[in-house]
């Protein structure tokens, strides 16, 4: 017989490169609906050089790449292990989703870095990760994989819309779920503000004080990947070939690029959410580090209209629902249980992906 209650920490590092999140979840069955309760998180920022080794593995050779996987596969474990003893907690399995290097579907290769084995023997409980090579190889984009939570945890809203490093949003659509990247969100914003020395704009306080740049506005708009089908998902490489020369190319203030890259965000996000919604009145969940950037919100809600609520839950689950999806995502594949799902990556099947590795 199944367990119906499982104790697990989801580990998460994002695109935005903001650092690591840990969530230590419950993840139980109640009346054949699964649930959650977040017991303790925590955040633990990147240091400078981390934080540029991983930015800058894109550019390792295969030698220098692996060796890195194996170095971040024990500092995961480290920070893991100094979690469980903080707050001395009972665990059954560590979930990590790595941090994504290299994501190129279209020739079959996607790689998140963090060694599960590294991880697991650092930690001494059991891992699951690598929860998107499964999916590629059977021609799914490997990506988003958050929606099997919004579906299973967040079904009753119309949206979910996560606004990390890029933007994605999921939702049903004829009995199937749907989703895939929308294109940026906080990787545009953290590099303009990087300009002048800062991690990021806080509220969007900056941003709120700038004006349109109608140049820059156009060319983002103008990118081709937004014209694209879904499935479809984007990632470090995109942002680096094609957006980030669009903004170093504009001479203007910070002010001013931060409040046109928000204007962009949203009229990009807007237009996927007009385009699939199927009545009148709809809710959007909306979480991820974007959610708390007040401007980013206040502009989100203008371009939506009055006919869709933008609905913002605790900032405990704005910051850590993707670790606490990924917490599922381990659950699922200990259960030999769908938490991949086809429609939205465009694979031949659904599966249960994700490699389970034991401590030695």
């Amino acid at each position: 017989m199944k367990n119906t209650m499982y104790r697990v920490i989801g580990l998460m590092s994002g695109t935005s490169l903001d650092g690591l999140d840990l969530a230590f979840c419950h993840i139980y069955e109640q009346g054949g609906y699964w649930k959650f309760e977040i017991r303790e998180t925590q955040s633990v920022s990147y240091t400078t050089e981390m934080k540029s080794k991983l930015k800058d593995s894109i550019h390792l050779s295969a030698e220098e790449l692996l060796v890195l996987h194996n170095e971040y596969g024990t500092w995961l474990g480290e920070q893991a292990q100094s979690f469980i003893n903080e707050f001395n907690l009972d665990v059954d399995a560590i979930a990590s989703h790595g941090h994504t290097t290299h994501h190129k579907p279209e020739m079959g290769l996607t790689f998140q870095i963090g060694s599960g084995q590294h991880l697991a023997n650092a930690c001494g409980h059991q891992v699951i990760c690598d929860f998107r090579t499964n999916d590629v190889s059977i021609g799914g984009q490997g990506a988003p994989l958050v929606p099997i939570g919004d579906r299973l945890f967040f079904g009753q809203y119309d949206f979910c819309l996560n606004l990390g490093g890029i933007s994605n949003v999921s939702f049903e659509k004829n009995g199937k779920r749907i989703a895939y990247d929308i294109g940026q969100a906080n990787m545009i914003l953290n590099h303009i503000t990087q300009k002048i020395g800062l991690n990021y704009d806080p509220g969007g306080e900056i941003a709120g004080k700038g004006a349109l740049n109608p140049q820059m506005l156009q060319e983002l708009n103008a990118l081709e990947y937004y014209g694209l089908p879904y499935p479809k998902s984007t990632g470090y490489e995109w942002f680096i070939e094609k957006i980030v020369p669009i903004v170093d190319a504009t001479e203007d203030s910070i002010e001013n690029l931060l409040h046109t890259a928000i204007h962009h965000n949203c009229h990009q996000i807007a237009n996927q959410i007009h385009m699939n919604k199927t009545k009148k009145d709809n809710t959007l969940f909306v979480t991820g580090g974007g959610a708390l950037n007040t401007f980013f919100i206040e502009e989100l809600q203008v371009q939506l209209g009055n006919d869709i609520e933008v609905v913002i839950p605790s900032k405990k689950l704005v910051e850590f629902k993707e670790a606490l999806v990924f917490s599922l995502m381990g659950v699922l594949r200990l259960r030999n249980e769908t938490n991949v799902l086809g429609s939205v990556t465009g694979a031949m099947q659904d599966s249960s992906s994700g490699v389970v590795y034991l401590p030695c």
